[in-house]
């Protein structure tokens, strides 16, 4: 006698960002139905859509998250690339200014990272994810409240436009909200315990403006001038990426009392007090396409639900663990959270029992990883809150300042440095025997007086400066 087959999962995603359309990606082999949840409407298109003011700023793609977004949803690298997305090999298609110095541009690619508008990033992700088989997106409806039990969520209740209210049962439930994630209170309303939570904050500002270039993008560097925490006073840092359209995306920032403004003529005077004016040298040659977005939201906040005991709810991105926006490591963690979450779904059903902390623990991994990245970095500046240095901190912070240093003029660091920023190792590979001796024996050539430019980017600069007017 033929036995009736098991229905599969269904699954409830609270969230449309990449997050969210990641972790459908993740689980829509496994699943029956997955919704999705969107407060606002999502456009067809690569657009700015409501609900992500930090579309307005720069990003990167970490090789680590682009490889990870790649394996979930195969041919996503080629959709960005096709609608002209920067592929940028480090270090050659960097010029960097490290605490250490410049780094050189003449080894063998260690590392990429994709270089592009939010809004083009997002819209390839969420292209390929809705056209999966069983996903549905239900935008301009909001998650008001968990349902469910102290022991088990069993689904959300959400709230349409019009004003009415929906409950919707699923065998796992997602949260994908982002930063601004309720879950912590509605999880308390069901009586569960409030999961421990990790706060570091370097007071870090940043400021960001789109500029015509003055030169067509594709082969063009990313262009950085990195912070260096060991200086007295407050840090400063900038990148110039190069994105779609002919554009450059400027970012700067600032910590406690270093602060970049709104102010568009400060713009510019800002990068030309960085550690170096290579940043503000070339933007004196860019149009100015828009108002300079400022974001101070920038503070480290890990909630550790790997260690809650909660059936059928996950976190995934900046829900569980939100970063400083400016190492850029908040895409690529989320995307390898959602990897992992794939990988244990393709072993485990969501229903059984501890699926959803197994899933958890293998989530936290990649962003706990991008988590000691930034808060080892924010804590060293003045005024930073949280993050108490022992003196295993300071002397692993030592050792790495002494790598960095060697990384200007040795290509063992320099990839083993790359492998570690871009998430494709953990930073427990910064102990390798051969990095080790290679931070031991230090830098192998001077260091460089200046950046070090080619021909056609020594031309930008000789070339004549333009009016800095808003276009």
């Amino acid at each position: 006698m033929a036995t009736t087959p098991r229905p599969r999962p269904r699954v409830l995603i609270l969230g449309g960002g990449l997050s969210g359309t990641l972790a459908a990606a993740a689980l829509a082999p496994y699943s029956d139905t997955i919704d999705i949840v969107e407060r606002h409407a999502l456009p067809d298109t690569p657009q700015p859509r409501r609900g992500l003011p930090q579309a307005r700023h720069a990003h990167m793609l970490w090789s680590g998250g682009a490889d990870a977004i790649e394996s979930l949803l195969p041919g996503t690298t080629e959709m960005w690339l096709s609608a002209n997305a920067r592929r940028v090999s480090i270090p050659n298609g960097m010029i960097s200014l490290s605490p250490g110095g410049w780094y050189r541009r003449c080894w063998p690619e260690a590392q990429y990272l994709i270089s592009a508008s939010r809004d083009l990033i997002d819209w390839a992700v969420r292209a390929q994810a809705l056209a999966l088989p069983g996903v549905r997106l239900r935008s301009e409806a909001e998650p008001v409240r968990l349902l469910g039990t102290r022991t088990r969520i069993t689904g959300a209740a959400i709230r349409h436009k019009d004003g009415s209210e929906e409950s919707i049962e699923a065998d796992l439930i997602v949260d994908a909200t982002g930063r601004a994630s309720r879950a912590p209170s509605w999880l308390a309303e069901l009586g569960i315990p409030a999961v421990p939570e990790t706060i570091v904050d370097a007071g870090v500002t940043y400021a960001s403006r789109r500029y015509k270039a003055p030169v067509e993008t594709a082969g063009w560097p990313v262009i950085n001038v990195q912070a260096d925490a060991r200086l007295a006073g407050p840090g400063t840092a900038g990148s110039i990426l190069p994105i779609e359209g002919d554009e450059w995306m400027v970012v700067l920032s600032g910590t406690r009392g270093g602060e970049p403004t709104s102010e568009e003529a400060q713009f510019v005077t800002f990068a030309r007090q960085m550690r170096s004016p290579l940043i503000a040298e070339y933007l004196d040659r860019a149009t100015p396409l828009g108002p300079v977005s400022v974001t101070r939201n920038t503070t480290n906040r890990r909630r550790h639900y790997e260690k809650a005991h909660i059936e059928g709810f996950i976190a995934l991105g900046d829900s569980a663990t939100a970063l400083n926006p400016i190492y850029a490591h908040g895409m690529s963690a989320a995307a390898q959270g959602a990897r992992a979450l794939r990988d244990l779904a393709s072993k485990s059903d969501v229903t059984s029992k501890g699926f959803a902390r197994r899933a958890q623990r293998a989530i936290s991994r990649p962003a706990a990883a991008a988590w000691l990245l930034a808060v080892s970095q924010d804590a060293c500046f003045p005024h930073a809150v949280g993050g108490t240095r022992t003196w295993a901190d300071r002397l692993a912070t030592r050792y790495i300042n002494r790598l960095i240093t060697t990384a200007c003029s040795d290509f063992t660091a320099v990839q083993a440095l790359s492998d570690v920023m871009t998430l494709q190792t953990s930073g427990a590979s910064l102990a390798h025997p051969r990095v080790v001796l290679a931070a031991v024996r230090g830098p192998r050539l001077p260091p460089l007086s200046g950046p070090a430019l080619t021909p056609a980017e020594e031309a930008v600069l000789r070339g004549r400066p333009v009016p800095t007017t808003t276009a």
